[in-house]
Order: C-alpha cells, then sequence, then structure tokens
C-alpha cells in the first residue's frame, strides 16, 4: 500500500468528503494562503476554491457561523491552527453546539473542528496547550486524537459524516510521520481504539504523539525481556473501554501516556477506568505518564526538560517491574539505533 504522511493523509480526506458531498466546506483562518494550514488546506483550497473560505481573525465568530451553518443542513470543517484559541469559542462550544441536541428536540449539529496542539519551536503557555480533557468533559461533543496517518484520514472522514459537533485534535509532532493509507475513501468509527503492537507484559494506553513514543520505549524494554502492548487510543470520547479493559486484563500492568497535564485529566481518567473495571487483574498499580502541573515553557531548552519521552516511559515501565532505572543518555543511544515499526492494527 501507498504511503502517505500524517498532514497528506488530513488533506486527501478533505478533499474526498468535498467530492462525494457538497454541503461540506472549509473554513478558517489561514486555510486559503500559501502555506495552507501546514499544507492540510491547500488540495481542497485548490480544487474546491469557493468551498475553503478565510475568516475574520474572531474565533467565536467562525465557530458560530459553523454552528448555524451545520444547523440548516451543511457540514462546515472549521479550522483553529492552535487549539489554545478554542478558549475564544468556548461559549459556542460548549453552551450552543454541544447542547443544541439536547435542548431542541434531536437537531444535529454535524460540524468538526480541527485544532493542532504539540510543541514546536519554543510556542510558549500561549500556543502548546493539549486541551482533550477539557472537551471530552463536555456533554455532547466527541473527541478525537488520531495517531497515525491511517488513522488521521479516517478518522477525519468518519468525523465529517458523523451528526454530532467533533474536536478533531492534531499534534504537529506527527504531521511528517509516514505510514500506509488506502486511495479509496474510507471511515474509521469514532469511539474505537487499535492495537499497534501486542504483548503479554505491559499495556501502554497511548494518545496521539505518545504513541509513536511508546513505540521507541517499546523496541528497549523488548530488548530487556519485557513484552509490551501498546494500544492507541484515538477516540478519547466515546473511549474505547472494552479494549483498554481486555488488554489490562491479559497484561496485569498499564501505563497511560498523554500529552497533556496529569491532574484532572484523560490519563485520570483511563487510570480510573482500569481501576474501577479490571482491579483484581492488576499485578501492580496504575502509572501515568504526562506533562507536569506546569504551563508549557518557551524556551528550548527548558521545553526539553518539561516534555516527557522514552526516557521517561521506559524507567516507569522498569519500575513497574522493580527493575533499576536506565540513565536517560543511554535510553537515547539505544533510541538512535532502533527502527520500530507498528505491526497493527489488529
Amino acid at each position: 500500500m501507498r504511503k502517505l504522511a500524517y498532514k497528506q493523509a488530513i488533506a486527501e480526506a478533505l478533499v474526498q468528503a468535498m467530492e462525494k458531498n457538497k454541503n461540506v466546506f472549509v473554513m478558517g483562518e489561514g486555510v486559503d494562503d500559501s502555506v495552507g494550514i501546514f499544507g492540510t488546506t491547500l488540495p481542497a483550497h485548490q480544487k474546491f476554491p469557493e468551498r475553503v473560505i478565510d475568516m475574520p481573525l474572531s474565533e467565536a465568530l467562525i465557530t458560530g457561523a459553523g454552528t448555524g451553518a451545520a444547523l440548516v443542513g451543511l457540514r462546515p470543517v472549521m479550522v483553529h491552527a492552535r487549539n489554545d484559541f478554542l478558549y475564544l469559542a468556548m461559549d459556542q462550544i460548549a453552551n450552543h453546539a454541544a447542547l443544541w441536541s439536547y435542548l431542541h428536540g434531536g437537531a444535529k449539529v454535524p460540524w468538526v473542528i480541527r485544532a493542532i496542539v504539540g510543541r514546536g519551536w519554543g510556542n510558549g503557555a500561549q500556543h502548546s496547550q493539549s486541551l482533550q480533557a477539557l472537551f471530552a468533559h463536555i456533554p455532547g461533543l466527541k473527541v478525537v486524537m488520531p495517531a497515525t496517518p491511517y488513522q488521521a484520514k479516517g478518522l477525519l472522514i468518519g468525523a465529517i459524516e458523523d451528526d454530532s459537533p467533533v474536536i478533531f485534535i492534531e499534534h504537529r509532532s506527527l504531521y511528517h510521520l509516514e505510514g500506509a493509507v488506502p486511495e479509496k475513501y474510507y471511515t474509521l468509527a469514532l469511539g474505537k481504539g487499535n492495537i499497534l503492537k501486542k504483548g503479554s507484559d505491559l499495556t501502554f494506553v497511548a494518545v496521539s504523539f505518545m504513541v509513536s513514543e511508546a513505540g521507541k520505549a517499546a523496541a528497549i524494554l523488548e530488548k530487556r525481556g519485557i513484552s509490551v502492548e501498546i494500544i492507541d487510543v484515538s477516540s478519547i470520547k466515546p473511549l474505547d473501554e472494552k479494549l483498554i479493559c481486555e488488554s489490562v486484563k491479559k497484561t496485569g500492568r498499564a501505563i497511560v501516556l498523554d500529552t497533556a497535564w496529569r491532574s484532572y485529566g484523560v490519563s485520570a481518567e483511563i487510570a480510573a477506568l482500569i481501576s474501577e473495571k479490571v482491579f483484581d487483574q492488576l499485578k501492580a498499580p496504575v502509572r501515568r505518564v504526562t506533562l507536569p502541573d506546569l504551563p508549557i515553557p518557551a524556551s528550548p531548552a527548558l521545553e526539553r526538560i518539561y516534555y516527557p519521552g522514552v526516557p521517561k516511559i521506559v524507567n516507569e515501565a522498569l519500575k513497574l517491574f522493580g527493575r533499576k532505572t536506565l540513565p536517560e543518555k543511554e535510553i537515547e543511544n539505544e533510541m538512535e539505533k532502533e527502527e520500530f515499526k507498528f505491526q497493527g492494527p489488529f
């Protein structure tokens, strides 16, 4: 099967969705410029210039217009280049779009908001936040975070076809990740996770970019006799509880890997799920690898300290088995030699 980069998979999904349904259109700040949101909206703009609409610098206006368009039968894909900017649209998202179906007899609100998260080049506290837990907490919203190009295309088309408002969160560190993607139009169901690697000793339940980090950590742990199963969550809400619990029942150990803060977040929700549903099968407490509960620094030097990566994941796993932790430099040297490839999805 041919390979596409993550950002190319998103671009193809938009074009194919617009080809199939004339009611699909794209709106946002900079969607029609020469960069086109890291290239993700350029092919759509080139093919459907009248349906890729540059908007004024007002997140509330964009989201309110999108909600109105959805209510009259259109299917807007709104692009907010940083998910931090969604704070400025929270009234439209939480008080209107999310609640409309409940307040107005099941009315459909078929819109998608694409939002980008993750570190960049010292973006700082106002341009790097991962807010998936905030949106997942709101009744009426669905939240997805694809980790592979295959998931990105299928989930974006699935989100566009869904009759509920969907927050579609992309991690900028994944944009150049390549993977197999079918040329055909296909959808993936929201609410389904994936097993990307099978294992028997430990389950990594990973979100977004942390799926890639989990793969590298698993390769290092396998050489030390620890067999790791990797769950790509993909859908934050609804969450594939059955898949997660079945994996942890088998392995007896779990580490939850999230791109956001530790307290009150997705990692806490998944850890609580495991503790409630499969406590008797646990051989050790659930561990978590997340961002520290601090604003994100702008300094590249501080960024390197702030963001947890493969060394943190490896050492958390070793602690679960009562093993001695490894120096960070030793793990980084091993990472340079490893080329991990996912086996699934299964």
